[in-house]
């Protein structure tokens, strides 16, 4: 098993193993793709253009065209990569939807295009989607998972009519929409079995706000795209897995969720604040490393949970070594048994880290067939879909037309630092008339430009000459002024 291993290490390419490691459900090689491969639609791309866009010598950068109109005057930009991939593999979405008491019938949901009549509660949605072996989960992520969390807020949206009101702890029974009775001043239905009987006020209760609920909305939105790929995956061909980053704007909040190792940031006054974290073997060793613990049967008996700075050799049995478990964030010595020789559950370092020597990152959305290389252990168990939301209140700011939040796959910050992207963002619109629409569309041109650098006789270089990035890049530059105009003008 260890040659295996090794050989799997050898043919890493960008974070994933081959195309080949991914085993589709029967022959899913047969299979129709979900939805056919292309660019974001708000592209608007010809055949020519889209043949165009997957040139890995000339790596053209892609932009909207200057009569697109992004919600809020949004700034895209796009490059293929090197060559790691025949295409390019992020994926990217921006909506504007309402969210709207349901009508009772059973909705179409997610299967059909959004038709709304422009009223209810205005949604903004921004999402960039990292694919890696394959773009089959990244175009499916794209596709619905805006239309998931409308159709979840939906569920709740007579809560989010009344702000001021915290949720009620119970809904009824059936799980219907919590309904006040339409006679003024007439008691609510009472359930003698429901906790909210006052009988039954003998323990505390905590109070939630609005805003959580939001939050667990987005968060029960990713496990149910999840959820939904493993299922189609039965009738269609949806490839490899993807990272997902999305921002939701409603009702003067940004929620930002991140599942995977992309990033946002928002600069404000120049000063950076991070929306994101990375979720990598690195950052989620610990939770890695217990669950291993916990269900041994998952490591194949092929595998330790158990970190050390390097293998081990045979000869080193019975000798003392350094390492750490679940348990410790810092390093002990332990007497090295034969248990101990096993591959270790995360190997590598920094961008090189990965599990089970597959994959290097930890969070996502498909993968549900990615196994070791030769063999027939399951990675997924150690994938979580559950993103990390963080929450920034737009109404307590007063935000300059420079004032941004940057979105990016990890091609975009691989070669580039939060405080690098923020200076040059800034230095870039500075220099911009704060009337041109397509100042933020330029800034974000001009980001991506500055991490795929210039081809030259050693590869693609940065202004340093370091190596530029090789990998797709993926960039929204979302501008945080008059946010409240942006939402009352259907289009803008």
């Amino acid at each position: 098993m260890i040659s295996k291993v090794k050989n799997a290490m050898s043919s890493l390419v960008g974070g994933i193993m081959p195309h080949g490691s991914h085993h589709q459900h029967g022959s899913g090689g047969a299979l129709p793709p979900r939805f056919a491969y292309s660019r974001p639609e708000f592209l608007d791309l010809t055949p020519e253009l889209l043949q165009y866009s997957t040139e890995h010598a000339s790596r053209p950068v892609l932009t909207p065209r200057r009569d697109t109109r992004l919600p809020w005057r949004t700034g895209y930009a796009e490059v293929i990569n090197a060559g790691k991939s025949m295409l390019n593999e992020d994926q990217a979405c921006c909506e504007r939807l309402f969210v709207k008491k349901s009508s009772g019938k059973q909705r179409n949901s997610v299967l059909l295009e959004d038709h709304g009549d422009g009223t209810g509660i205005p949604l903004h949605f921004w999402g960039v989607f990292d694919g890696h072996a394959g773009s089959g989960a990244a175009i499916v992520a794209s596709r619905l998972l805006h239309r998931l969390i409308r159709d979840r807020l939906c569920d709740i949206a007579h809560l989010l009519e009344n702000p001021a009101q915290a949720p009620p702890i119970c809904l009824t029974k059936n799980g219907s929409p919590y309904q006040v009775d339409s006679k003024k001043g007439a008691p609510l239905e009472e359930d003698p079995d429901s906790p909210n009987d006052p009988s039954a006020h003998f323990y505390m209760e905590k109070t939630v706000t609005l805003e959580s609920l939001v939050m667990g909305t987005i968060e029960n939105a990713f496990k149910q795209m999840d959820d939904l790929i493993e299922k189609e995956k039965s009738s269609y061909s949806i490839s490899g897995g993807c990272c997902a980053l999305a921002a939701v704007h409603l009702m003067g909040k940004l929620y930002i969720a991140n599942a995977g190792d992309s990033r946002a940031i928002i600069i404000r006054n120049n000063e950076v604040i991070p929306m994101s974290s990375e979720f990598t073997p690195e950052t989620e060793r610990q939770r890695l490393q217990y669950l291993g613990f916990l269900r041994p049967e998952l490591l194949g008996n092929e595998f330790t949970p158990i970190e050390f700075p390097r293998r081990i050799q045979q000869k080193e049995l019975g000798k003392k070594m350094l390492f750490r478990d679940h348990t410790m964030t810092g390093w002990g010595y332990k007497t090295i048994v034969e248990e101990d020789l096993k591959f270790p559950l995360i190997y590598g370092e920094g961008k090189k880290a990965r599990v089970m020597a597959t994959i290097g990152v930890t969070r996502g959305l498909g993968d549900h067939d990615l196994k070791v290389y030769n063999s027939n252990i399951h990675i997924k168990p150690f994938l979580s879909c559950c993103p990390e939301v963080k929450v920034y209140n737009l109404t307590e700011y007063e935000h300059g037309p420079d004032d941004v939040m940057v979105m990016g796959t990890d091609g975009l910050w691989d070669v580039t630092t939060d405080r690098e992207v923020a200076d040059a963002v800034t230095s870039f619109l500075s220099c911009c008339d704060p009337n041109d629409s397509m100042r933020y569309t330029l800034a974000a041109q001009d980001l991506l430009m500055r991490s795929r650098g210039v081809l030259k006789e050693r590869g693609w270089r940065l202004p340093n000459d370091r190596l530029g990035s090789g990998d797709d890049i993926t960039v929204f530059v979302i501008p945080l002024a008059d946010t409240n105009k942006h939402s009352m003008l259907l289009g803008s």
